[in-house]
């Protein structure tokens, strides 16, 4: 008997000193710079999924991360948006919380929008999630839409109520901004001042050949 091919699709990933977690390829943004355009992966890892992971497959894709040695964290990130699979995001975060291990949530702030019957930083921060990053790459609705084109009307005030949510729920919280050409970075660093969060601009992976590809920090 031919024994079956492993499944496809990297679950869990290092890089930076964290371990990444790849729950889903589904998002509700296409955002024009994204990596997803002209990438399988990256870090030389192979991120396309043939299936959606469980609690159990997760949890051990993170055992066997660790065996390779210590982590600052564990992130939520992957190749689509974490919240549209909350319920898992929330499970893994209390999986995390119970062996003390630092947890983040790298996401596109439509928390709130995929989950409308949930509060979704207060469960989050109940889970226990230490941080979230949320990718606002914007200063204005208008240039938001244009280049993270949500799935989701009004998406822009959604993020930025997500993120004021989250900090408020006392999750410590970073707006991020991807440094695209003619990306607005001091709007949105000003934004997140007036926020009382952090900012942080993340690098520009320019397209190249399709393979899996190295990608600035998360």
């Amino acid at each position: 008997m031919t024994a079956a091919p492993p499944p496809a699709g990297t679950i869990a990933y290092r890089a930076g000193g964290s371990i990444y977690l790849n729950l889903t390829n589904r998002c509700s943004s296409s955002c024009e710079f994204c990596i997803r355009g002209w990438s399988d992966g990256v870090f030389g890892e192979d991120l396309r999924l043939d299936h959606e992971p469980d609690l159990d497959e997760v949890t051990q894709a993170i055992e066997i991360a660790f065996m390779e040695g210590p982590a600052d964290e564990v992130v939520f990130c992957g190749f689509g948006e974490p919240t549209m699979r909350l319920d898992l995001v929330l499970a893994v975060t209390e999986w995390l919380r119970v062996r003390r291990i630092r947890s983040r949530l790298d996401t596109n702030g439509h928390g709130q929008l995929l989950n409308p019957d949930v509060d979704v930083p207060a469960a989050l921060a109940a889970a226990g999630l230490d941080a979230v990053t949320v990718s606002l790459n914007a200063a204005t609705p208008e240039e938001y839409d244009r280049v993270c084109r949500p799935v989701f009307a009004k998406s822009y005030r959604a993020v930025l109520r997500f993120a004021e949510q989250s900090a408020a729920r006392g999750i410590e919280t970073t707006l991020t901004a991807v440094d695209y050409p003619g990306a607005d970075l001091p709007g949105v660093a000003d934004i997140a001042a007036a926020m009382g969060v952090g900012f942080r601009a993340r690098g520009h992976a320019a397209p190249r050949a399709r393979a899996t590809a190295e990608k600035g920090d998360h």
